[in-house]
């Protein structure tokens, strides 16, 4: 492991998802998985995120799209979190689900505007 692409990663993670979800992610893990809590921030942050080619509210919103293409919508709830901190508006949030519902099919779109609305009430609730 490249421990400055780990720490590039952990700092992108960290300034996307923020400090407290983060550190529990990593207080959480355990000899099985604390691989995974690694790979992920290393390759995923460190490697990609941590790229100059596109600026990290594109790259929000592509997640966007691909995991709620994906029915992924756990880890779609925590980057649409990501996605608001990075500059993505709810009016973008919801035009990416319009386009996921015609690309994807309307369950689709139903299932990531209902975890959308979730993660909307869940940041509202913690103001």
């Amino acid at each position: 492991m490249s421990q400055e692409v780990f720490e590039r990663g952990m700092a992108i993670r960290k300034s996307v998802l923020g400090k407290d979800f983060v550190e529990k992610s990593f207080a959480a893990a355990d000899d099985f998985n604390m691989p995974m809590q690694q790979l992920v921030t290393e390759y995923c942050w460190g490697a990609v995120w941590g790229r100059d080619g596109l600026p990290l509210k594109i790259r929000s919103m592509l997640n966007i799209a691909m995991l709620s293409a994906l029915n992924r919508n756990h880890e779609l709830r925590t980057h649409i979190k990501g996605a608001l901190t990075n500059g993505v508006t709810k009016d973008e949030i919801r035009e990416i689900l319009m386009q996921v519902a015609i690309y994807c099919g309307v369950p689709t779109g139903v299932d990531s505007f209902r975890t959308a609305k979730e993660a909307f009430a869940q940041l509202d609730a913690e103001k």
